[in-house]
């Protein structure tokens, strides 16, 4: 879906699929094209692997934007997504009703209903990345 979407962009993607977290330490250079950004979709499985993740694609000077604002807390250059927290605040609302004895089956689905925007300054000048002030301006916050 992603190289799909970059395609009707008119941007050409290069999809790296990882099967497990431990791919991204024995991912070949020639994968991660030096002159492309690169956007790691969220997967639950990555979720506890973030530093490396991070560590593996900035050591190879590559920009990148990140599924959550845990991946900018934790060193990535940037990171647009649902708000986690506030996802699992709403979880616990659901918790509530399934307790108070409503049937899982009838509660409706819902989706993140709070993005955020996250820009990491420092790794931004680490990595030499100038970024239009049109885009920090856009940012919900800014990691300094």
């Amino acid at each position: 879906m992603v190289k799909e979407a970059g395609e009707r962009l008119g941007i050409r993607a290069a999809l790296v699929e990882l099967s497990s977290p431990e791919g991204i330490v024995g991912l070949r250079s020639e994968a991660l094209r030096p002159d492309a950004p690169v956007l790691v979709v969220p997967d639950a499985m990555f979720w506890n692997s973030r530093q490396a993740i991070i560590g593996r694609l900035e050591g190879s000077g590559l920009s990148a934007l990140y599924p959550e604002r845990e991946y900018a807390d934790d060193g990535g250059l940037m990171a647009y997504g649902p708000n986690v927290p506030d996802n699992f605040r709403r979880a616990a609302g659901y918790v509530d009703r399934i307790l108070k004895g409503a049937s899982p089956g009838t509660l409706p689905i819902q989706q993140p209903s709070r993005f955020g925007f996250v820009i990491n300054m420092r790794t931004a000048r680490r990595l030499g990345v100038a970024l239009p002030q049109s885009m920090l301006s856009s940012a919900d916050d800014i990691i300094d």
